[in-house]
């Protein structure tokens, strides 16, 4: 897995998951193990079956979010208006007449819909590192649309 940047709020976000997963949500588990334990024949106990495929889907969250928090580095906005950084609230003019804001945060905190892009994301990559004014040309599922750069925050 390659290196990836994420803000301290999205790493902050996969380390309480992974510590909930790991505490919890393990014991929680474990306690559903014992139980179906004690009702006998493990052949033929739906319980038992559920609770050990709980726990490898659990067990495989875990490692999955370990090797996430080792490969990240973890960035900050510092609060720059120069240029657009992670972090950065992002408003821009497409071709097409329309103005949108959008905030650059890492992978994990994408949500298009509330205006959160990746910066792994074709609009993302294309508006980092660009200045207020810039305009900048990103390749979309529509066509090739042209963004001017009217706001950073």
């Amino acid at each position: 897995m390659n290196e990836q940047i994420i803000s301290q709020e999205g790493y902050d976000k996969i380390k309480n998951e992974l510590n909930l997963l790991s505490t919890v949500k393990r014991r929680e588990i474990a306690e559903r193990i014992e139980k179906a334990k004690e009702l006998g024949d493990l052949s033929e106990n739906a319980e038992y079956s559920e609770a050990k495929d709980a726990q490898a889907l659990n067990e495989g969250k875990i490692l999955e979010l370990a090797n996430i928090l080792k490969n990240v580095t973890v960035v900050s906005n510092n609060g720059s208006k120069n240029e657009v950084v992670m972090g950065s609230r992002v408003t821009v003019r497409s071709s097409l007449g329309k103005e949108k804001t959008f905030v650059i945060v890492s992978f994990n905190e994408a949500d298009p819909l509330a205006g959160k892009i990746s910066n792994e994301s074709p609009l993302g990559v294309a508006f980092l590192y660009h200045k207020k004014g810039d305009e900048v040309e990103v390749e979309t599922p529509k066509g090739v649309v042209n963004y001017k750069i009217l706001k950073i925050e």
